[in-house]
């Protein structure tokens, strides 16, 4: 894993606040936001995030459309998503496209 700056993680945590309500984005797609290609380490910033409640990392997902890891479990995050409106298929967000936000 390539060590993430301060600043970096900063960043990261900046654009998960600018993700709507009810929509989600991959971490490659935060990687490249931030003009980086190091999606690996967006996921592992976001995995360490201190302020769950109000920094939305649940919606974020892999760019398969798999919902993925959440520190709180996956059964959270799928409840998290469903209630922001978000249809989920056996670990999946149904019609990715429709619900995917890009920067």
């Amino acid at each position: 894993m390539i060590k993430s700056s301060p600043e970096f993680r900063e960043q990261c945590y900046d654009l998960l606040l600018k993700i709507p309500h009810g929509k989600v984005t991959t971490y490659k797609e935060i990687a490249k936001a931030l003009g980086s290609k190091a999606w690996r380490t967006v996921g592992s910033v976001i995995a360490l995030n201190p302020n769950l409640i109000n920094v939305p990392c649940h919606r974020v997902i892999k760019s398969n459309g798999q919902i993925g890891n959440y520190v709180l479990g996956t059964d959270r995050k799928a409840e998290l998503l469903t209630k922001e409106g978000i249809p989920l298929a056996k670990g999946k967000v149904v019609n990715f496209e429709q619900y995917f936000h890009r920067f």
